[in-house]
């Protein structure tokens, strides 16, 4: 059945062109994730907190290796994208991503973590407004939303501080390895002006 409405962005709009590097801050940059960098991704999937948060745990390696080398093919696909937030001597210190990309809708959700030796110092924020500026800027995308457990505070207030406004409530939305999680909705428009 055919849509009366054209789609916001046609394809080829992300998978057509490389995935970009971003600046971020000095000392701290983006940059589409590698296959050498599976032992900081699974040292960063042994972490308690981002297994609760992002119910994932890697097992091994191989594994580390098939979730750095399948965001190459997720990109050309146009329905997700991550970048390992790099400090300044090229070492991933955590993630920050566009997830379930509509092209159609010219929207996504976004995602992001950080390893525990890095937190405390406002990079999940900072890589989150990077991606969040190049998304609207570049890529063309209207709406970036995310959600969050109501028990993540730590994650709401990297939403917060990155310009997402909370606009609701997810009632027993997400299941936890503890149960059903209520979520905070947060969003961001590109018309909502400079980050």
């Amino acid at each position: 059945m055919p849509s009366l409405v054209t789609s916001a962005l046609p394809a080829g709009s992300l998978g057509a062109q490389a995935q970009p590097d971003l600046p971020v801050r000095p000392g701290l940059a983006l940059r589409p994730w590698r296959v050498d960098d599976a032992p900081a991704v699974r040292a960063a999937f042994d972490c308690p907190r981002i297994q609760r948060w992002h119910v994932r745990r890697l097992d091994g390696e191989d594994e580390a290796r098939a979730w750095t080398a399948r965001w190459a093919q997720l990109w050309r696909d146009e329905t997700s994208a991550s970048w390992a937030v790099v400090d300044a001597d090229d070492r991933p210190v955590g993630q920050v991503g566009l997830r379930g990309v509509l092209l159609e809708e010219a929207s996504a959700q976004v995602s992001y973590w950080v390893v525990p030796a890095a937190r405390g110092q406002g990079i999940a924020a900072s890589a989150l407004g990077a991606l969040t500026r190049w998304s609207f800027t570049r890529a063309g995308l209207h709406r970036l939303a995310l959600e969050h457990s109501t028990a993540n505070v730590a994650s709401c207030r990297v939403a917060t501080r990155a310009g997402f406004p909370p606009e609701g409530l997810l009632r027993g939305s997400v299941r936890h390895t503890d149960g059903w999680h209520d979520m905070h909705l947060h969003a961001r428009l590109r018309t909502d002006g400079p980050i």
